[in-house]
């Protein structure tokens, strides 16, 4: 039998094709022949009715902490986040200091710290706008520092541009164990039976991963050198 995907003989696309996450949540359901397996089982006796049950419990309970984690894995980003927009906001006043910087800057500042806080458990979509703006002012202020070389010498400059570059970081890595997390979390509503089951009495859905803003996208793609 012959290879089902052949990388030798294709076919292939020349162009390359780019890819975007789906922002979609799919409700988790079953058909009637989940029932009909359940009532199967207790109908071959009680024992195998009893030890279905005793899956479905631990898949209950595997479900749950789970989504305690994926909301730990989405707290940490949304704390990294709150530093870096405060990071941004100090960085900004020191090169205001030096040079006049563009107002809008600080507009975008006061409307990045505006918003919930990571005690607030920010929405998916509320975590991507927040990381986008203040990778919006993070681009601003370089503009300016570009326009001024000689500032990134000075040292609490120096120094908030590096925790800014430590920060990034920090949130890559965080946004790739919420992926994990996420990933997990949809894999298992979708395994049947006992932890499709559950999850569809739950009314579970599946969640969404990190999305990279389009502006960022965008940027991917640029000439750097």
């Amino acid at each position: 039998m012959a290879n089902l995907l052949d990388e030798e003989t294709g076919p292939i696309r020349e162009e390359g094709k780019d890819v975007n996450v789906i922002a979609k949540q799919i409700p988790i359901t079953v058909g009637p022949g989940s029932t009909v397996f359940q009532v199967i089982l207790w109908v071959l006796g009680i024992i195998p009715g009893l030890i279905f049950l005793a899956v479905k419990i631990k898949a209950r309970n595997y479900l749950n902490q789970l989504e305690q984690k994926i909301q730990h894995d989405a707290s940490q980003i949304d704390n990294y986040l709150e530093q870096r927009v405060v990071i941004l906001s100090n960085l900004a006043q020191l090169v205001n200091k030096a040079v006049e910087l563009d107002k809008t800057t600080f507009v975008a500042i006061s409307e990045a710290r505006s918003g919930k806080t990571p005690t607030a458990n920010l929405s998916d979509e509320e975590r991507n706008n927040l990381g986008s703006r203040a990778d919006n002012i993070s681009n601003r202020i370089n503009v300016t520092l570009e326009a001024y070389p000689d500032l990134r010498s000075h040292g609490e400059i120096a120094d908030a541009i590096q925790q800014n570059s430590y920060l990034q970081k920090e949130i890559t890595a965080a946004r790739e164990v919420y992926n994990d997390s996420v990933a997990r979390w949809n894999q298992a509503v979708m395994t049947w039976p006992a932890k499709k089951i559950v999850a569809a009495k739950q009314g579970y859905t599946t969640r969404i991963p990190f999305i990279a803003s389009q502006e960022t996208k965008e940027k991917a793609r640029g000439v750097f050198f």
